[in-house]
């Protein structure tokens, strides 16, 4: 009997490595992930659509074609806490690494904004864009990232028609390209925790 079970776990496991194999060669996903009808008021880490209808999803490839027209390259990646329990007597300096060139925002792609941190935001994308809703605007942040797909999607219900989703975010950027270190915009503190 023994012999029985060994066999049957061998083919089990020999079973399960061909599934997984043939996955990942296909890409294939557990489920595609719809687009919500507004903002995604869920956690902002985990696997997000394919798609943000209004906008333009672009890879790697998609965006240094782009980088000749100038994009305003919008990062929305969070801002590093300091951690609890972190020496009291030591200094804190987190560092935020990005694209070259990009307006650091953290905290942007949150889905539920006071109102005056929502004009702030149109505020600043106005100035960089100088008032074109159609300049490219590329949001990003890192894979898996529903604020950067948030950044997108406001901009597009606030009518503007040149908006770029990179979802690979500064993950993908490093895999062929330098990045630097980014300070926040002045005057932007993300919006508060909830």
């Amino acid at each position: 009997m023994s012999g029985l079970i060994g066999t049957l776990l061998r083919a089990a496991s020999s079973l399960a490595i061909a599934l997984f194999v043939t996955a990942a060669s296909t890409q294939w996903s557990w489920a595609e992930v719809p687009e919500p009808s507004g903002l995604w008021t869920g956690p902002m880490r985990g696997q997000t659509p394919t798609t943000l209808t209004g906008a333009t999803v672009i890879d790697l490839a998609g965006l240094e074609a782009l980088m000749p027209k100038d994009p305003v390259l919008l990062d929305v990646g969070p801002a590093d806490q300091k951690p609890e329990d972190f020496p009291k007597d030591r200094l804190w300096l987190p560092t935020h690494r990005s694209i070259p060139g990009a307006v650091w925002m953290p905290g942007a792609g949150a889905a539920d904004f006071e109102a005056t941190k929502e004009e702030a935001f149109f505020r600043r994308v106005n100035e960089l864009t100088q008032g074109d809703s159609s300049k490219p605007i590329v949001t990003f942040c890192r894979p898996e990232c529903w604020g950067s797909w948030n950044a997108g999607k406001r901009l597009v219900m606030k009518g503007f028609t040149g908006v770029y989703w990179f979802p690979g975010g500064i993950s993908s950027w490093q895999e062929a390209h330098d990045t630097v270190e980014v300070k926040p915009e002045k005057d932007w503190q993300p919006p508060p925790a909830k």
